[in-house]
């Protein structure tokens, strides 16, 4: 009696083999964190089964609205994002409310989805899958996005 072994291997995809779709997600009401790390889940390609760590596998995201993204409790007023210029003494800050009431409201979705991505050049790229608007106006209708809720999946 010959007994049948099943041999299971580990999928590992290469970059040409990668089937990349276009996402749309509206940001109007969902909390900031929540929002970015859904976002850097499927920026990365983690929520495929086919999920390879060395390769770019995951999905274009289109984030609108991203004035209306929502804060909890003080952050607006007390999350504090600090930057420096290069030079002595050049230690710059904005609030979270700074920002959002300024000329890129966007960067506050940048940023948090940002430090959630992997730094390096896969990160890099993978972070430039993802564009992120203000209002509720994109260009990228000729990419068919499939329109993603994300209030239903927290």
């Amino acid at each position: 009696m010959a007994t049948s072994k099943i041999i299971k291997q580990t999928l590992s995809l290469r970059k040409e083999d990668v089937d990349k779709k276009w996402v749309l997600i509206d940001a109007e009401g969902i909390v900031l964190g929540r929002l970015a790390s859904k976002v850097s889940m499927i920026l990365r390609g983690k929520h495929k089964p086919s999920f390879t760590p060395h390769a770019d596998c995951g999905d274009h995201v289109i984030i609108i609205n991203a004035e209306k993204v929502k804060f909890t409790g003080k952050k607006l007023d007390g999350k504090i994002y600090y930057w420096h210029t290069g030079h002595p003494g050049g230690i710059k800050s904005r609030t979270a409310r700074q920002i959002i009431e300024g000329k890129f409201p966007d960067r506050v979705i940048r940023m948090a989805v940002k430090r959630m991505i992997p730094k390096g050049p896969l990160g890099s790229v993978q972070l430039s899958n993802m564009k992120v608007y203000a209002g509720s106006i994109h260009p990228h209708e000729a990419q068919a996005p499939e329109v993603l809720n994300i209030s239903e999946m927290l």
